[in-house]
């Protein structure tokens, strides 16, 4: 019983739970900044590249025979890969970047100082009536 027990206290730690529903979010995130690539970004991309499609660009190692097909060196998966990756990675610095900056507002207003409570006052009053007097 007891690794159950430390399996149960493990499984619902605050820290668990958080990761897992950042894990959640995340894979949805995820979802929302592809779509962004695919749909919004890549289209104008490539209209300014002349329509270039990196995903048929290859390089064919061996031809294909009556065997076997042909042994071809993808390397335009791979470079569109690479360039959603970047747009992805860019998409996710502005909005942790545009996040920072809403915490940073936050955290350069502070709040006013609050008045001393009444106590307070009547004992810096006595205070200064004791100095005056010396």
């Amino acid at each position: 019983m007891g690794i159950i027990k430390e399996f149960q206290e493990f499984a619902v730690k605050g820290n668990v739970v958080d990761l897992a529903v950042g894990v959640i979010i995340g894979g949805a995130f995820g979802k929302i900044v592809s779509s962004f690539v695919a749909d919004v970004v890549t289209p104008p991309l490539g209209l300014l590249i002349g329509g270039v499609d990196f995903t048929s660009l290859a390089i064919t190692l061996k031809a294909k025979t009556a065997e076997a097909p042909a042994v071809v060196l993808g390397y335009g998966k791979f470079l569109q890969a690479c360039f959603d990756f970047v747009i992805v990675a860019w998409a996710i610095f502005m909005v942790i970047k545009a996040m920072n900056a809403l915490k940073r507002k936050e955290v350069a207003a502070p709040a006013a100082p609050a008045e001393p409570p009444a106590q307070e006052k009547l004992l810096a009053e006595i205070r200064d009536l004791l100095k005056a007097k010396k």
